[in-house]
């Protein structure tokens, strides 16, 4: 366990919540050249970004919202005891620095960004954006071995590029990912796909790439457990990577994001197949879509806090429940 305090959140105990500069759950806010910032094992990071989004912005502004709710985050899991700041030494690493009108630029630093923090040997839990923001995430993590993919989502994200096939948008960064090699498609699950659609191009490539789908209905009908077990068998036995969109939830729980798609789970549902998947081999995380203009009170902010915990902990805890 770690006994350096300098990589725990400072305490509510110690200093209100509400006061002092937000930090993703209150932890040391490391610039590039801080001394000790090559201590760093897990590096929370934003990536403030939504020139993917094909309709409603504003997902740019999710993580400045997610460092504030996390100030909320406290050392102990409340169901499993794991304390993930003992585990590991976390910190806060800043946001990429993203051009808010130029797509490749971003993208080219968020890839730039990942690098570096791989080089340094810790582990990237992003906080985006839109979904595209996964896509260079992936490609900063390259690896000989591309990982598995865990997608939490009620969209598959792996349709065409857009207008003509020239335009990469948050609806297709997993098909490019697979095009690139960036992940292991006989490796990866995605769960919570419901809602219309435009066509079935999206589960035609994932059924010819070999990713397995499972739609909200299954879910539904075989139950958190069952699901998370498979996710485990297909995504185990090598490094994973988890991306969490907050449209998996049910908008009646998560009503900030920019796509949401009704009948998906409640929030403590969410939480539980979070926790069903300990036992992963996770390189990286993210967290994505929390868009705060939507928002109704800042509850998908506080909930995205709690899911960005529950990936840390994921991250620290590889030990199957």
């Amino acid at each position: 366990m770690r006994s350096d305090p300098f990589f725990h959140p400072v305490s509510g105990a110690v200093l209100p919540r509400f006061a002092g500069v937000p930090s993703f759950m209150r932890l040391p806010h490391l610039a590039p050249d801080h001394p000790r910032r090559a201590e760093v094992e897990v590096a929370l990071f934003g990536m403030p970004w939504d020139g993917g989004t094909s309709n409603r912005p504003g997902a740019r502004h999710g993580p400045r919202a997610l460092r504030d709710a996390s100030t909320m985050v406290r050392a102990e899991h409340g169901v499993t005891g794991f304390r993930p700041f003992e585990a590991m030494a976390c910190a806060d690493l800043g946001d990429v620095a993203v051009n808010p009108v130029d797509q490749d630029e971003t993208l080219d630093a968020i890839t730039a960004f990942v690098g570096d923090i791989v080089r340094g040997r810790a582990r990237p839990l992003g906080v985006a954006g839109d979904h595209l923001c996964t896509l260079p995430v992936l490609r900063g993590l390259k690896s000989a071995e591309p990982p598995g993919l865990v997608l939490l989502d009620s969209h598959t994200d792996l349709y065409p590029l857009y207008f003509g096939g020239s335009t990469l948008t948050h609806g297709n960064p997993f098909r490019v990912a697979v095009e690139e090699r960036l992940i292991d498609p006989a490796r990866s699950i995605m769960i919570g796909m419901r809602g219309t659609r435009y066509n079935d191009e999206d589960r035609l490539f994932a059924r010819d790439a070999g990713i397995r789908v499972v739609p909200m209905d299954e879910l539904e009908e075989r139950g958190i457990a069952d699901v998370a077990e498979e996710a485990r068998d297909i995504a185990g036995g090598g490094p994973a990577y988890l991306s969490f969109d907050i449209d998996f939830i049910d908008p009646a729980f998560a009503p900030g994001t920019g796509t949401p798609e009704v009948g998906g789970p409640t929030s403590a549902e969410a939480l539980r197949l979070l926790r069903a998947l300990s036992g992963l081999e996770l390189v990286g995380a993210d967290l994505v879509e929390v868009s705060p203009p939507f928002d109704n009170g800042g509850i998908t902010a506080w909930l995205g806090a709690s899911v960005l915990f529950e990936l840390l902990c994921l991250m620290g805890d590889e030990t199957p429940r």
